[in-house]
């Protein structure tokens, strides 16, 4: 598979585009691997791929029920980020966003990363305050943050709403922090990953998992029966149902995250803002689109669609932060399934099931993990203990008592 250039895009213009090869094989499933990764998002792409070039196993399958992407990994609003007010979260999310840096040249493919800064509102004193209590903790977890006055704040997003119903009294913002297509991250891992010898099997829903003792030896699927001595679960909303098939319970609850986009429009909003009182996350794609989110559903599903309350409620928040947007029509609006966990950390590493790992729980944060969810957990596959990064994550922290609660760093609340 030859790399992407500038001169090859120029030489395949003069064919017409006609000879370019497929961007990943599609290989028929082997009766057995060295890992087999449950779920084709980015998650599980990206642990295949680090597993093959930083490990050196290439045996390994990433299996998917439908095709790649189809999740969580295409279905959310594309933010990285890493503010977050707990040491051991920032540090991973940190990391990640480090690799989100340099992912474009690692993979040899655009991921279309723009680190045009993420703005977090504070409507009223007291919510000043807290946010900059949260300010100093992130600086002092060595992350990036700078408060911005109402000026400094009005100066950098001249559209937003100068007299809300709940006051503006200031901002924090990381400037690190900005977008990224998901689609480019998912596509990106998987070409990288086929190329070193990872075979992704689409279509092939896992139907069943093989015990020996208290240990995994493999799977049956709609493809046939595949054994492997590691399983990694990486299927987002879904990993509590996968889970019960081996006879495990995970802590984890799983609801409809939606979002929705506008038509395009000029540039309006250079940053990505978020408010927590208003309930509301904004940001502009590079095709002028504006990408609103807001609140999880209150009820727990699996349906990939979300409700008209809810879509509701993200258009009257982001009016009321940017009333121009109000002359704007929605043309598509998705949903995700999240699985929140009850301190809505990530559940990451091994489980009591010997040879079975699960990356799960991210809730609303699984986008901008993506890169260091798949360094640490490619790690932890490969040497059969946890990744120093996510020791703090694990599924033990519940019987220990020693949670990892960060609500407050989610955006908004959910």
């Amino acid at each position: 598979m030859s790399r992407y250039s500038f001169a090859r895009v120029a030489l395949h213009a003069i064919s017409g585009h006609r000879r370019w090869h497929p961007a990943i094989r599609a290989p028929e499933p082997r009766t057995s691997y060295d890992v087999i990764i449950v779920g084709g998002g980015g998650h599980g792409l990206a642990t295949a791929y680090f597993l093959a070039r930083l490990h050196g196993i290439r045996r390994v399958a990433v299996l998917e029920r439908s095709v790649i992407g189809h999740g969580n990994s295409g279905r959310n609003t594309q933010v990285t980020r890493s503010d977050y007010y707990h040491l051991p979260s920032a540090r991973f999310y940190d990391r990640s966003l480090k690799l989100y840096e340099g992912l474009a040249r690692e993979l040899n493919y655009n991921i279309m990363f723009s680190q045009r800064g993420k703005i977090a509102l504070a409507h009223g004193p007291h919510e000043l305050e807290i946010l900059r209590r949260t300010a100093n903790a992130i600086l002092m977890n060595g992350v990036d943050t700078e408060m911005l006055s109402v000026d400094e704040l009005y100066r950098l997003v001249p559209a937003l709403n100068r007299s809300p119903r709940f006051p503006i009294a200031g901002a924090a913002v990381q400037w690190r922090g900005g977008i990224c297509r998901h689609d480019a991250v998912v596509w990106g891992f998987a070409r990288a990953a086929s190329q070193l010898g990872v075979d992704i099997i689409q279509n092939c829903e896992v139907l069943a998992f093989r015990k020996r003792g208290d240990a995994i030896t493999g799977v049956d699927t709609t493809r046939g029966s595949i054994s492997a001595p590691s399983i990694c679960l990486s299927v987002a909303g879904h990993s509590s149902e996968l889970a019960r098939k081996v006879g495990l319970e995970l802590p984890l609850t799983s609801m409809a995250l939606q979002a929705m986009v506008t038509e395009p429009v000029k540039p309006l909003l250079d940053q990505v803002l978020i408010s927590t009182l208003i309930h509301a996350y904004i940001s502009q794609t590079d095709r002028g689109e504006i990408v609103i989110g807001g609140a999880a559903d209150g009820y727990t599903s699996y349906a990939q669609r979300g409700g008209l309350p809810v879509m509701e409620a993200n258009a009257r928040a982001a009016i009321e932060l940017l009333p121009r947007l109000s002359r704007l029509r929605i043309m598509r609006q998705w949903a995700g399934i999240v699985d929140i966990t009850p301190d809505t950390s990530p559940l990451m590493g091994s489980t009591p099931v010997r040879g079975l790992y699960i990356n799960c729980g991210w809730g609303t944060g699984g986008f901008k993990a993506i890169p260091a969810g798949g360094e640490t957990m490619a790690y932890t596959l490969a040497h059969g203990h946890a990744h120093p990064l996510i020791e703090p994550f694990s599924l033990e922290r519940f019987e220990r008592g020693a949670l990892i609660d960060e609500a407050a760093a989610s955006g908004v609340a959910h």
